[in-house]
């Protein structure tokens, strides 16, 4: 279902008339020179090509590839529509991400795009940008009990489906281990539902019993390898399948494997599409990973972005409440990416070339 919603769109009358007077010549001549549909292009062409329109982007990290691509491509994207953009990153520390956040406010940007750490405590950055007369849009990340005005991100519970179902396929029966992400990031606890909500039914049946089920504290690769040692640990006869956050997390995980000698012969799910991940996929030591276009993401995000600091009408696909008010939201759909169907979507989309997928792999072996 696709909802219209509609911001405030100062002056927009006037623009008409004045551009309806300009295309005329002169107030004499007959208003149906010009045609109402030049007149609207004319007026979404200042819209959206805003030269003074300035964006913040305030960011958790960068230390993940996937974070690297965002920003790439959101800078290009803001600067390609005439907008300035201000990128700030914390590397996971909340303090500085709200003291970040607070200096762009001041800076006097239009619109705030958040990624944020904490999905709790940067609701107070919500608050203060309001209060400033700023707009918020969360990027890929959900803010939670805050008014923010527009959410962008894939759907993250689909994340976690295409996952289960991916691993329910090659181990419909078994003692499964789940590697969750940060605690603190709301998309963790959407994935891990999604996760969830397919094996339900294998649970419910007998047929799975999920033996070990932990957060990754910041999403650091470190605590993921301690999580699934942990797992090995206290499961010494075996598990049968694992299913990780992200690739990163998958990537930790699968160290841990190899040390146990299970990997290739456990399946393991990501997230995230990494190169690492999709050469393990390669060398079949990994099953599958989800793969969210970054470009797609961060084009739209930019794109809502300069439409919010132009007070534009914006169509959202659905509501996601965060625990104070059912965010108006844009959520993308994931693609499920396995060994025989890496041609025709990352390396197709130019998200990784050919030639680093195999060439760096042969590297490796």
């Amino acid at each position: 279902m696709r909802v219209g919603i509609r911001v405030k769109r100062p002056f927009r009358n006037l623009l008409i008339l004045f551009i309806a007077l300009l295309a005329g010549g002169c107030v004499n001549q007959p208003a149906e020179q010009a045609a109402p549909s030049e007149v609207d292009q004319k007026v979404e062409e200042m819209v959206l090509k805003p030269g003074p329109m300035k964006i913040g982007f305030s960011m958790d990290t960068l230390l993940e590839e996937r974070w690297e691509r965002d920003r790439t491509y959101f800078k290009e994207a803001v600067e390609a529509l005439g907008a300035e953009v201000d990128i700030q990153t914390s590397n996971g520390d909340d303090a500085l991400q709200i003291s970040q956040a607070e200096s762009l406010i001041r800076s006097g940007i239009d619109v705030l795009v958040i990624v944020p750490h904490n999905a709790e405590s940067t609701a107070i950055i919500v608050k203060k940008a309001h209060s400033a007369g700023v707009k918020v849009l969360a990027y890929d990340r959900l803010v939670k009990n805050a008014e923010i005005d527009l959410y962008v991100s894939y759907d993250n519970e689909q994340v976690g489906r295409l996952q289960a179902e991916a691993i329910a396929s090659v181990a419909p029966k078994g003692k499964y281990v789940y590697i969750g992400g940060a605690e603190t990031d709301h998309n963790a606890h959407l994935t891990k539902k999604g996760v969830y909500r397919i094996l339900k039914s294998y649970i419910d049946a007998g047929d799975v019993s999920v033996v070990y089920d932990q957060w990754t504290k910041d999403w650091v690769p470190t605590n993921a390898y301690h999580n699934m040692k942990e797992a090995l640990e206290a499961n010494p006869e075996g598990i049968d399948a694992v299913i990780a956050a992200n690739d990163a997390t998958a990537g930790a995980a699968s160290l841990a494997l190899l040390e146990y000698g299970l990997l290739g012969k456990v399946p393991v799910a990501g997230q995230d599409a990494e190169l690492a991940a999709i050469q393990r996929i390669v060398r079949g030591e990994q099953t599958m990973t989800v793969y969210k276009p970054i470009q797609s993401l961060a084009r739209e995000a930019a794109k809502l972005a300069v439409q919010l600091a132009a007070g534009e009408e914006i169509e959202v696909t659905e509501y996601v409440n965060n625990g104070k008010m059912n965010v108006p939201s844009v959520l993308l759909s994931p693609i499920a990416v396995y060994e025989h169907n890496i041609q025709e979507t990352i390396i197709a989309d130019g998200f990784h070339s050919e030639e680093d997928v195999f060439n760096g792999l042969s590297e490796l072996e």
